[in-house]
């Protein structure tokens, strides 16, 4: 019999691996079911389905391997990074998906959401006031108008694995959605400023830099509180906190 790994956990969901299955366990139907059709949709590779049984959704795995991981070093080559931005692109230019995505939030309600969380970084003592003013001074060129995609919402370079420099299979789709472009290649790139040309190159258009760096301190800014609260650790060397400090 197969060795159960828990590959993530937490109150809201856990992912569970056995063999070449993944077992996602999701309390949120909806989710689940945003998921499944966001996968149906995508012009990219994505897992294969299984079977589901809420609150249950079982998917193969996909070959390959992830480009690195986020306080990691990143690997691969430059045409592989190259091929991720490229496939990236091909999900934007995909029909929209009849809902927002995680990447569709309005720019007045992130601002609000973002002075929150601010506060409670300062006030329960988690972070410097110093690097949370300067980080949401940066954060605030994320803020501006921006024209729909078919983004994926959570575009973590974990979630993106490639065999030589084919793109093999993108996963975990619960916050696909119409939204921002730039979140989704800053979400990717987090971390991994130095492969920044290499996935534009594949990606083939000029873009904002500093909204690319805006939506870092955007994503860090939201992220270190959840992290902390649901046992993981955004100190860590390359993490949330050290690209917070990165913008000072």
């Amino acid at each position: 019999m197969d060795e159960v790994e828990v590959v993530v956990a937490h109150s809201e969901r856990a992912t569970l691996r056995v063999g070449d299955v993944f077992l996602k366990v999701d309390a949120d139907q909806a989710r689940i079911d945003r998921e499944v059709e966001a996968m149906s949709r995508a012009p990219v590779p994505t897992p294969k389905v299984l079977w589901r049984k809420p609150p249950v959704l079982a998917i193969a795995a996909v070959p390959g391997a992830t480009l690195g991981r986020l306080g990691g070093p990143s690997t691969g080559s430059s045409a592989a990074w190259a091929a991720a931005g490229a496939a990236i692109r091909k999900l934007h230019d995909a029909p929209l998906p009849p809902h927002a995505g995680l990447a569709g939030r309005s720019s007045t309600a992130l601002a609000a959401e973002l002075d929150a969380e601010c506060e409670l970084l300062v006030t329960k003592g988690l972070l410097p006031a110093d690097l949370v003013t300067r980080n949401r001074q940066v954060a605030e060129a994320a803020l501006r108008p921006w024209t729909p995609v078919f983004t994926h919402g959570d575009l973590q370079i974990a979630h993106v694995f490639v065999d030589g420099d084919e793109v093999t299979g993108i996963i975990d789709w619960s916050e696909a959605g119409q939204g921002d472009a730039l979140y989704d290649l800053a979400t990717f790139m987090l971390g991994h400023e130095e492969r920044l040309d290499d996935v534009l190159a594949g990606y083939g258009t000029d873009i904002d830099l500093d909204v690319i760096r805006a939506w870092w301190s955007v994503r860090s800014l939201l992220a270190v509180r959840w992290l902390i609260e649901h046992g993981f650790d955004p100190f860590a060397p390359g993490c949330e906190v050290d690209v917070l400090r990165s913008r000072m």
